[in-house]
Formats: structure tokens, C-alpha cells, sequence
């Protein structure tokens, strides 16, 4: 059996490898416009549990590196912290929707993130190179936090060893980055006279987005965007906690947790999912987001709001959303863009939404 293409037929196989190419060929005006320029990528929820998106999140990285562009990855690891503190019988509490940081806490935290996640990703990306270098935002005191307080009530709480970005020092990253290396982040930091703090990690990767003048930001969550009348009827688009159970990266909703995959409303709930909205508009809607997104959708404000052109929260349960994204003309997930004319390359490439 053949295929026709134009007035000439092919075998099967090669039309396969026509397609093939052709999809290369979409890749091409995307290769030239992001060839060189740096990409912080937050990976969390089921694209660091499940083995599979774990494996093919890795082999997308050694791809955004073969192609010319300089990947950042910055991590959490809610769901982690919790087992563990689970199985040492170490209690844990919320407050306002953030994890209760005890120092006892704050030693899990540190041991899960930079002695256990950390590695682990390191290793999947370094099984196709010698690429990948993990990093705390300890190191070289790239990320200096302070304590945050949150507001209950009216009244300032406090939440213990949860910190708040002041500063990000990247030279260490930008380092790696001239020698060709793969910075993997662990959302820990240091206070300036040497505390150390949790610190979410969505916040975390929009900060360094930012120090490193990024081209744009990509946050993996657990729902395919933000929806368009997000809360939704019958559960929110992923229900309360997704992207992240409680306590991940700093608390609820963070990183996988209930009503992940396929909570009330996720995959087919009522609304749409935004295409593209302005740091304007998503500010609007912050006040009413759920728990899970709020902290995601900070993220991409505070990003675009600080330089980078573009924030994409994509859904990680889909393999390979970030190849999807970043080389291929329909743009998946939800885009984030800075308020004002938007500035097209003078090819006319843009994302095609």
C-alpha cells in the first residue's frame, strides 16, 4: 500500500519518515529563535513521581541541551518530605496553606530535597551525557531567603523555617551554564546570617528565571492550565492540592496531592483552559485561585513581571509537554506574557494560539 505526497507515492515507511521530518522542519524557526537563550524549568508533581514522565522529562532536557538552548532545572519534593516524615513519626501541620516548618522539619526537608531528589534527577539526566550538576540554593549562597510570615485572620503567624526570596546570586549557575551543564536546583536557601529555609519551589525557579534573564519560564504541573472560570462547579480544575500535596515545596497544593490527575473538574471539567493571558489579567484572578495554583501562577507573574518574555504552566502528566512547547507551532498549556504591545520576532514567529 502506498501513500500519495504532491503527484509522487511512497511506501509506508516512507511516509512515516516524511512526517517525521516535517516535524523537524516545524522545529526549525524555533531552534533559531531559542538556539543559545536560557530556559528555567520547575519540575514537579507527576513528572517527578511517575517513572516513565521522569524518564522521558530527562531525555527532553539532554534534548533542549543538543539543540542549543540552556536548560535550568529547579525542583521541590513535597510528596517525599512527607513520606519520610511520615515513616520517622515526625508530626506535621499547615498553616494558610503552607508547611509548619519545625527545625526538626527543617532537616527533612534539607535531606529529602538536596541528599535525595536532587541526585535522583541528576542521575536520569546524566544517564545521556555528562551534563547535569546538582546544586542547593545553598551553594554559593544563590538563593538568600528571610523568614516568612503569613497573614491568619488579620494577624501575622508564624510558620518557622519557611523562607521568602531577597536575593539570587547566579554566577555559579550562569558557570555551569558557559561550561555546558544542566544546573539542577534544590529549593532550599540561606538566611544572610545562616539560617536555613524552605522555600517554594515555584517561587524558587521564577526568581533564578529572572537573575539569568531568561527567554522563559516553564512550570510542570499536574492540569493542563489555567482554566478560564477556575474555581469550576464540582471541584476545581485538579481539586484542592494540585499539582503537589500538602506541604510540597512549602505547602499544600504543591507538587501532587488530592484531586491530582484527575480531581473534580481536571481533564474535560467545565471551562477551557487559557491559551495566553497578561500578567494584568492573571493578577486579577489571582485572589480567586485555588491553593494548588496560587503559588504556580505567582510564579509566572513574578517572572514576566521581572524580564522573561514568556511563562508557560504546562501539564507534566503529558511526556515530552516541553518539546511540545517549546518546538512545535500550537503552544500547549497556559502562556503568560508581560502587559503591553507584544514584541514578535521580525520573522513572525510566535506561539500560533
Amino acid at each position: 500500500m502506498t501513500a500519495t505526497l504532491g503527484n509522487t507515492d511512497f511506501l509506508p515507511g516512507q511516509a512515516a519518515a516524511l512526517a517525521k521530518a516535517a516535524t523537524l522542519i516545524e522545529a526549525l524557526p524555533w531552534l533559531d529563535r531559542f538556539h543559545g537563550q536560557t530556559v528555567v524549568i520547575k519540575l514537579g508533581g507527576h513528572a517527578m513521581a511517575d517513572e516513565a514522565l521522569r524518564l522521558a522529562f530527562a531525555q527532553d532536557i539532554v534534548f533542549l541541551r543538543y539543540a542549543g538552548l540552556r536548560p535550568v532545572v529547579v525542583h521541590g519534593g513535597g510528596p517525599q518530605i512527607s513520606a519520610l516524615l511520615e515513616r520517622l513519626g515526625v508530626a506535621t501541620s499547615f498553616t494558610a496553606g503552607l508547611r509548619v516548618t519545625t527545625p526538626e522539619t527543617m532537616d527533612v526537608v534539607r535531606m529529602v530535597l538536596t541528599g535525595q531528589v536532587n541526585p535522583d534527577v541528576v542521575g536520569l539526566i546524566n544517564r545521556h551525557g555528562p551534563f547535569a550538576v546538582g546544586m542547593s540554593g545553598e551553594d554559593a549562597n544563590m538563593l538568600t531567603a528571610s523568614r516568612r510570615q503569613v497573614i491568619v485572620d488579620g494577624e501575622p503567624v508564624d510558620i518557622g523555617m519557611v523562607g521568602k526570596i531577597d536575593a539570587v546570586s547566579p554566577g555559579a549557575v550562569r558557570a555551569l551554564l558557559d561550561d555546558g551543564r544542566v544546573p539542577v536546583i534544590s529549593s532550599v536557601a540561606r538566611s544572610a546570617s545562616g539560617e536555613v529555609y524552605n522555600v517554594n519551589a515555584d517561587t524558587a525557579a521564577a526568581a533564578v528565571a529572572v537573575a539569568l534573564g531568561a527567554a522563559k519560564l516553564v512550570v510542570l504541573t499536574d492540569v493542563k492550565g489555567l482554566y478560564a472560570n477556575w474555581p469550576v462547579a464540582g471541584g476545581e480544575a485538579g481539586g484542592p492540592g494540585t499539582d503537589g500535596g500538602p506541604g510540597t515545596d512549602g505547602g499544600p497544593g504543591t507538587d501532587g496531592g488530592p484531586g491530582t490527575d484527575g480531581g473534580p473538574g481536571t481533564d474535560g471539567g467545565p471551562g477551557e483552559v487559557i491559551s495566553e493571558l497578561t500578567a494584568a489579567s492573571l493578577e486579577a484572578m489571582l485572589p480567586g485561585l485555588s491553593e494548588g495554583m496560587i503559588p504556580k501562577m505567582e510564579a509566572c507573574l513574578l517572572a514576566v513581571r521581572g524580564g522573561v518574555p514568556q511563562a508557560h504552566v504546562l501539564d507534566g502528566r503529558l511526556p515530552h509537554a516541553m518539546l511540545l512547547e517549546i518546538f512545535t507551532d500550537s503552544g500547549i498549556g497556559t502562556m503568560v506574557l508581560p502587559d503591553g504591545p507584544r514584541n514578535e520576532p521580525s520573522d513572525g514567529m510566535g506561539d500560533t494560539r
